[in-house]
């Protein structure tokens, strides 16, 4: 879907990005990952123009970017970002319709887009007409994500997306994004530098140090073969097996056909959330529900030195 050739970009003399080779796989879910100054902002913004590239190509779709007027390849892909950007004297549905209004959709097909997205972002209709400042900041956020997938993009970049939202609001978005990612299959391209977001979202995550990329994979393979001690050490030696444990989730590792009379975990929850549940509890056993709060079977704190991450 995405490729970067060689490409380098110089801010003041200095390079941002330097000599960068990569392929971002149609419908994958790829974070760039690094550093402040590591040049994953400055990669994500090559991607649709806000940033022009000194040296190399970009594709998209098979073509070069620059054959594309910037207008047009934008609205071929959504953009999120931190600050969110909505537009604050006007409503919620107007926000979200800003790019279907610009491409001419009639006013039918753009009021049944914005109930889709409230629907599949968790926001109840009376939403439609309320302003950004009569919102939380996660809703602010659901609505920013809404605007960025209104026009149905091929693409979806988000740079730091929930980096100024509390841990559960965080938590909640990252969930939903993930489902978002599986219902619809779109490509999208993240920029981090939470680790532990990272290795919840990413399909594929890109490490990058000084403009280039130091090693990519899936997390499981981020954590277990690390090309060199910067690898390594970005990722924690010391945290590693927490990590690897928040790869993994409790539904995957339960033992069917077992059950015990206690309150009991989703099959969602990750290892790492679940291995605070067995502290807290002080129990060496969990009871695992399934999706319908069914009785799935239970987890043993044995079978949590066994896990491989999924």
């Amino acid at each position: 879907m995405i490729n970067f050739n060689n490409v380098s970009k110089h801010f003041a003399g200095k390079a941002a990005v330097s000599d960068l080779s990569l392929n971002i796989a149609k419908g994958e879910f790829t974070v760039l990952i690094g550093t402040s100054g590591s040049g994953k902002s400055t990669t994500l913004k090559m991607i649709n123009r806000l940033i022009e590239h000194d040296e190399g190509t970009i594709q998209f779709a098979g073509e070069e970017i620059r054959s594309f007027n910037p207008q047009v390849l934008r609205r071929r892909m959504g953009y999120a970002i931190q600050s969110i950007g909505l537009f604050p004297h006007w409503t919620v549905e107007k926000n979200i319709a800003t790019v279907p209004a610009l491409l001419n959709w009639p006013k039918g097909k753009i009021s049944a887009r914005i109930g889709e997205l409230l629907a599949l972002l968790n926001l109840d209709e009376r939403f439609r007409h309320r302003y950004p400042h009569q919102l939380s900041g996660g809703q602010q956020q659901r609505v920013g994500v809404a605007r960025a997938l209104a026009a149905d993009p091929e693409v979806l970049l988000m740079d730091e997306p929930f980096g100024a939202l509390d841990p559960v609001t965080r938590g909640a978005l990252q969930q939903e994004i993930v489902r978002i990612h599986q219902l619809l299959g779109r490509t999208i391209v993240l920029v981090t530098h939470d680790i532990d977001e990272a290795l919840a979202l990413a399909d594929r995550l890109v490490l990058m140090d000084g403009g280039q990329v130091i090693q990519q994979g899936t997390p499981y393979e981020m954590l277990t073969r690390p090309k060199n001690d910067f690898v390594r050490d970005f990722f924690g030696r010391s945290e590693l097996g927490v990590r690897l444990l928040a790869l993994g989730n409790a539904g995957a590792a339960a033992r069917r056909g077992e059950w015990i009379e206690e309150e009991a975990i989703p099959e969602s929850m990750t290892l790492r959330e679940a291995l605070s549940q067995f502290i807290a509890r002080q129990t060496d056993r969990l009871a695992v529900l399934d999706a319908q709060q069914k009785p799935l079977g239970v987890l043993h704190f044995a079978d949590l030195l066994r896990q491989r991450g999924n």
